[in-house]
This record gives C-alpha cells, sequence and structure tokens, in this order.
C-alpha cells in the first residue's frame, strides 16, 4: 500500500515551480475563452447566413443543433464548425482566413497536449517534456517552459481576437460584446 501521507506537499507536481503552474492555468483558461469565442462566431455566421424560401424551415430545425454543438463539442470540432459556417455564409471580411483555420488546428492539438499531458520533472532550466500522445500515437516532445507557456497564450489570444475579427470584419457586433457594429439578434429579427 501507498503512504498517501508520506507523498512530498503538492505531489505530483512538486517538482515544478508555482510559476509554471500559474502560466500553464493561465494558456489553458486562454484556451477555454477561444472554445467561447469560436462558439459565438458560429452563432454569428450562422445566424446571418440567407437561405432561399425553401431552404428557411430546414436550416432552422438543424439551427438549434449546431448551437448546441457550438456549446459542447471540443475545441476540434468547433473549429470545423466554425469553417463550414463560414463558408456557408460564403464570405469573410477577414484575410488570410485558411491561414487562420490552420493555425486554429495545430492550437488545437498543442491544448490537446497541455491540458492531458503528464509532466515529467523539470530540467536545469525549468523545462519538463510533456508525456503525451495524440489518437495518431504522435508523441508531443517539446521542453515546456514558463517562457513557452506565455508565448503560446499570447499566441492563443491572438487567434481569439482573430476570429472576432472575422465577425466584426463584415459590420457585425461581436456577440456578447458592446462593440462596434451592427447587433447579430436584431439583424435577424430577434
Amino acid at each position: 500500500m501507498i503512504d498517501i501521507a508520506a507523498l512530498p506537499e503538492g505531489f505530483p507536481t512538486h517538482l515544478h515551480l508555482d510559476e509554471f503552474w500559474q502560466e500553464l492555468g493561465r494558456t489553458i483558461a486562454t484556451y477555454g475563452f477561444l472554445e467561447e469565442t469560436l462558439g459565438k462566431a458560429i452563432f454569428a455566421f450562422t445566424a446571418v447566413t440567407e437561405y432561399q424560401d425553401d431552404e428557411v424551415s430546414t436550416a432552422l430545425e438543424k439551427w438549434q443543433g449546431q448551437l448546441e454543438k457550438a456549446l459542447t463539442d471540443p475545441l476540434g470540432a468547433k473549429i470545423q464548425a466554425y469553417e463550414s459556417a463560414v463558408k456557408a455564409y460564403g464570405r469573410c471580411g477577414l484575410s488570410g482566413f485558411e491561414t487562420l483555420i490552420l493555425d486554429l488546428r495545430k492550437a488545437s492539438h498543442l491544448r490537446n497536449a497541455l491540458c492531458h499531458a503528464s509532466w515529467r520533472p523539470p530540467d536545469q532550466n525549468g523545462a519538463s517534456r510533456a508525456r503525451f500522445f495524440d489518437r495518431k500515437f504522435y508523441e508531443f516532445e517539446t521542453a515546456v517552459d514558463v517562457s513557452f507557456l506565455n508565448h503560446t497564450r499570447r499566441h492563443v489570444v491572438e487567434l481569439a481576437m482573430a476570429v472576432v475579427s472575422s465577425v466584426t470584419s463584415n459590420g457585425w457586433q461581436f456577440p456578447g460584446s458592446n462593440g462596434p457594429g451592427e447587433p447579430i439578434w436584431r439583424s435577424c429579427g430577434g
């Protein structure tokens, strides 16, 4: 039997500095913000997509399911739904949309490693290897330190703001904000 009382304080995270865990937590929380932002963008693009008269009933029947998935799907599925919603709308006021989608997919892969890894003891520089394999058995091999996490967090913020810009560049107010642009809910009759 393991003597749990004899384990080091903070086990199994006791070998890393508090700053590492704080930055990891902030980075993961920023990914949560990105997921919420994508959900709102999915709402925005699906709310303003125009349909032929004979398509409206079918689109409305599907919309509730789309919105529910925008709330509950994992990040990778939200990225796919966002891309599909923008393409169904037919235009995106943001240049470099395809690059944004690629960057979001790369960020999603990194998020999975950061969220689901088992962390090895840090090296002399404070960098830790995250023990993580994806479904294709790709092993995440990057040494992660506070600087890496800070850079990742800032990049995820940039991605979230690009998603916001994909909505606002069309002249709409981003859902849930009081920013500039036409409110979407009012534009679809609400």
